[in-house]
């Protein structure tokens, strides 16, 4: 049976928590394979609204079981706040698996990740300050703290004590900061892993019996393939590889086992954070879409950049993660427009690139060059079939498909649940 990887194609926020909600009920495993608590999804469930950062979104799927892949990087207290919102809300969190080699976001990767930023000053890069590239860092520096490590009280001091030695100066010598106690940190730590023990396994090993047995696995990632930090905007970008490619590192399945890649897009662009964004609207437009779109970071509630759709970025998404389908989200937010613009290439110093260009300056001094698409002017939410929708929404979207690449599979056109149009059926 198929493992099916859902990537954001853009720079993360594209609706990827309603994609996997959506296809919740008819897998049996869904993968968070990258990422920390600086990304989130939100997913919507009649009146009620769920916000989450860590946990995998179908978490909300009784039948499913919610994995954490190793490719994240937990921060234990988040993790188990998160855990407690839900039951607090009459949610089953019982069955979540987490992988014993998932590395963990320690107090010194927080504190870290919060000094460098501001020492940074105008050129900082706009992380969300939770400690995620400061873990990602000693994960591929060789001292990283992984969940495994928080039953070997011996072996955790051992790294706690020889990450800090070198941290310690850094604070004091560089930041002028206090130095961090190892023995306080670990304690905190310590005190999670009997709370996390339950739900920790061999996940690789999980997820590929439950291939062999027939079952339906679903990788998602956070972010989005302009985040990737082999494949983004680099240095505006996060520290692992939320692209296609990363879930099978992230997770312990090989590629060969993976069957589809849907990428979702929205259908308009939008960012958080610092780095180019060639089709940001610095007017009112942005402004409205900003409002209607409910633009704001599920995690950080920041206020998202928002722009027009960018073609460029769609098809680089569709090369570097071999998109098999496309699902096409928040349509519903582009009913007010009379005309909506359609950037197909970028003009850089005079020259048109139908691609993104190779170079981050090249990149940085791109401006869009725009096609324009009659709008709809009329409220879509209620469309459940292609056939349903205003004829100039439904050649918005051939539109998008051909100058994106890849067929548009699924449609979003409102935030609850049953507010989507399926074209083809992402499972089948």
């Amino acid at each position: 049976m198929p493992a099916i990887v859902l990537v954001g194609a853009q720079w993360g926020d594209e609706g990827k928590g309603k994609a996997t909600d959506l296809l919740g009920g008819r897998v049996d495993y869904v993968v968070r394979y990258q990422g920390g608590n600086n990304a989130g999804h939100t997913v919507v469930i009649g009146d009620q609204k769920f916000a989450l950062h860590l946990l995998p979104s179908g978490i909300l799927t009784p039948s499913v079981v919610p994995v954490i892949g190793n490719g994240v990087v937990i921060d234990p207290s988040v993790l188990l706040d998160e855990i407690a919102g839900l039951n607090g809300r009459g949610i089953d969190t019982s069955k979540l698996v987490i992988s014993a080699n998932a590395h963990l976001i320690t107090p010194y990767h927080v504190t870290l990740d919060k000094v460098t930023e501001r020492f940074l000053g105008k050129a900082k890069i706009g992380t969300t300050g939770r400690g995620i590239g400061p873990a990602y860092g000693d994960k591929i520096a060789r001292i990283g703290i992984r969940v495994q490590d928080l039953f070997d009280p011996s072996i955790l001091r051992q790294k706690v004590e020889g990450a800090l030695a070198g941290k310690n100066q850094t604070l004091v010598k560089v930041f002028n900061r206090r130095a961090l106690d190892s023995d306080a940190i670990c304690e905190q730590l310590l005190a999670y892993a009997e709370i996390l023990r339950p739900y920790v396994a061999d996940t690789s090993l999980l997820l590929n019996s439950a291939l062999d047995e027939g079952k339906v696995v679903l990788l998602e990632g956070g972010q989005g393939t302009l985040l990737d930090v082999d494949h983004g905007t680099y240095p505006f970008v996060t520290s692992s590889n939320p692209t296609a490619g990363g879930a099978s590192t992230g997770s312990g399945i090989g590629p060969t086992r993976i069957t589809r890649v849907v990428g979702i897009l929205k259908a308009y662009t939008t960012r958080v954070g610092s780095g180019p964004f060639p089709t940001e609207l610095l007017d009112d437009d942005g402004e409205r879409l900003r409002v209607i779109g409910g633009e704001r970071g599920v995690t950080t509630g920041r206020p998202r950049r928002c722009g027009w759709f960018d073609a460029p970025i769609a098809r680089f998404a569709s090369r570097v993660n071999g998109l098999t389908d496309i699902f096409l989200t928040k349509l519903d937010v582009l009913s007010e427009w009379e005309t909506i613009p359609v950037c197909v290439a970028y003009d850089v110093d005079g020259l048109r690139h139908d691609e993104i260009p190779m170079t981050q300056t090249g990149f940085h001094h791109a401006k869009p060059v725009y096609e324009y698409l009659p709008g709809w002017q009329e409220d879509i939410s209620g469309a459940r079939t292609l056939a349903d929708l205003p004829p100039r929404a439904r050649e918005y979207v051939a539109f998008l498909e051909s100058v994106s690449g890849t067929r548009i599979s699924a449609i979003g056109v409102g935030q609850d649940r049953d507010a989507t149009i399926s074209v083809h059926d992402l499972i089948g």
